[in-house]
């Protein structure tokens, strides 16, 4: 029964080429450190974008720029650079598909209108004002 076990785990460390097991695309730490100072870059030119007045525009500035730190994610912390391109296309449409749904939705809710005017309205109801008159 050793000897079964021995030549099976023998045949077991002869993987083939498609295999793939464990951590197997390492990135070089240059790599990983230049993504970072990427988004901590980027995260900074949020904050300062938002000190502009620039009306409707500001809002299409900050989700592009996010969907740049996000798209920095999921190609090298998430190895979607890495993967079969399949995957890719069937993440990117998705991405693409929720972008789509709620660039819909904030149209559909005027939420690009910066301007709300408040008017003063003319009310059949007389408003009562309480004053408390002096007591004697």
């Amino acid at each position: 029964m050793s000897e079964h076990a021995s030549t099976t785990t023998a045949d077991n460390h002869s993987h083939g080429d498609g295999e793939h097991h464990g951590f197997s695309h390492p990135m070089p730490v240059w790599q990983l450190l230049a993504v970072f100072f990427a988004l901590i870059f980027l995260t900074i030119l949020t904050v300062y974008q938002a000190t502009f007045d620039l009306g409707n525009f500001e809002l299409v500035l900050s989700l592009f720029i996010a969907t740049i730190k996000a798209s920095l994610v999921i190609l090298f912390f998430m190895h979607m650079i890495h993967d079969k391109p399949l995957n890719a296309i069937f993440f990117l449409s998705s991405f693409i598909f929720v972008a789509l749904f709620l660039g819909f939705t904030l149209m559909d809710a005027h939420a690009y209108k910066d301007d709300i005017e408040l008017k003063e309205i003319d009310s059949p109801r007389k408003v009562a004002v309480d004053v408390a008159e002096p007591v004697q």
